[in-house]
């Protein structure tokens, strides 16, 4: 469990219903969007909430979201809380006229459920994609699923040294295309993309249509947690690659942008981000996007938990205590109930809202 703290919460519950407070207490005006896919852990309504502060006309438009990978929303939702409750960014990022939008848990059952993907399996930020999938198996993906997900759990040590003799035979970089890149093969494997556009998917379009479609220009940070040195905020550019777009994203974050295209994120190449969604449904609007990938634990811990729990949901999805089990270890693996984490991540948010800021006042 974690620890009573001002702005992150303890369950999804406890985090919709301080961001929809601190939103009213901002005068911010509010749309939801209920996901059919209820209740979550705690018997809770389930969904995406959009809070909109600033001038409905706003030529340039701020857009933080959470909950793009479920569980993660834990740390994003508290972020964007703080920003609410005592941000003086936020009082900055409206001083330049320009119009904020806190899209807070995009994905609600995997947030609520601690699960990392929506209530159908999919990764969301594999799912924009074009549809139907392509024909026949993912191969890059089928040579590893059987080492990901054994038959039995715990894997035990001859899975652990098949998966070092693939990554000694293939390489590093290799695995960690074939295991993250977006796969289509396997509904119950993981980083599975779908085979159509999810609910999450669809609702983040609608936001996009009727709160950016329009504007000149768009600074968009999407919350996430699980790569690189923990408490470090990698700034990821999340568009699609295109060189214009690169460039309004360095000048806005900084040179320290990192890009899955060039090689310099922690990131593999991956298909099927949530930015794509961006060039459909706002043309003419100038984009520069980022996720902001804050650290938590060791790569291996967060294989390992990301194992667990797909493996649970596919072979002992009504064993309860397997599954509480398996919730706590997502939880561990992507938010650090630390103190200095938190503070890290806070100040790093704020940061990150501040360049926009900047980098709008400079236009």
């Amino acid at each position: 469990m974690i620890r009573p703290d001002p702005d992150f919460p303890a369950s999804y519950a406890q985090a919709r219903e301080r961001f929809l407070a601190a939103a009213r207490a901002r005068g911010a005006r509010i749309v939801s969007y209920a996901n059919p896919a209820g209740p979550g852990l705690d018997g809770e309504a389930l969904a995406a909430d959009v809070a909109v502060l600033g001038p409905a006309d706003a030529r340039e438009v701020v857009l933080i979201q959470s909950g793009t990978h479920g569980v993660e929303g834990y740390c994003g939702s508290g972020v964007q809380h703080a920003l609410l409750r005592a941000g003086g960014e936020l009082d900055e990022a409206l001083a330049t006229g320009a119009r904020v939008v806190l899209l807070h848990a995009i994905n609600p059952w995997g947030f609520s459920w601690r699960r990392r993907v929506t209530e159908d399996n999919v990764d969301l930020n594999r799912n924009v994609r074009p549809f139907p999938v392509p024909d026949g198996p993912d191969v890059d993906y089928e040579d590893v699923h059987g080492l990901l997900l054994p038959e039995q759990w715990p894997p035990g040590e001859a899975n652990e040294a098949a998966i070092a003799a693939f990554i000694a035979r293939r390489g590093a970089a290799h695995f960690q295309f074939a295991f993250t890149h977006g796969q289509w093969s396997r509904a119950d494997g993981v980083f599975y993309s779908g085979r159509a556009p999810t609910w999450s998917q669809q609702t983040l379009r609608e936001v996009l249509r009727t709160q950016v479609r329009g504007a000149a220009s768009l600074y968009w940070v999407d919350l996430h947690t699980g790569l690189g040195p923990t408490g470090h905020g990698e700034l990821i550019y999340a568009g699609r690659d295109i060189a214009a777009d690169i460039a309004r994203t360095r000048a806005c974050w900084g040179p320290s942008v990192t890009s899955i295209y060039d090689g310099s994120s922690t990131s593999a190449k991956i298909g099927g981000m949530v930015g794509n969604a961006f060039y459909d449904e706002c043309p003419g609007t100038a984009l520069a996007a980022i996720a902001l990938e804050y650290g938590t634990v060791p790569m291996d811990g967060v294989r390992d938990a990301l194992r667990f729990d797909h493996w649970v949901a596919a072979h002992a999805p009504q064993d309860a205590a397997a599954r509480a089990q398996a919730r706590e270890a997502m939880l561990g693996a992507f938010f650090v109930d630390t103190d200095d984490w938190k503070a890290a991540i806070l100040r790093q948010g704020r940061e990150a809202l501040a360049r926009a800021s900047a980098a709008i006042r400079a236009a």
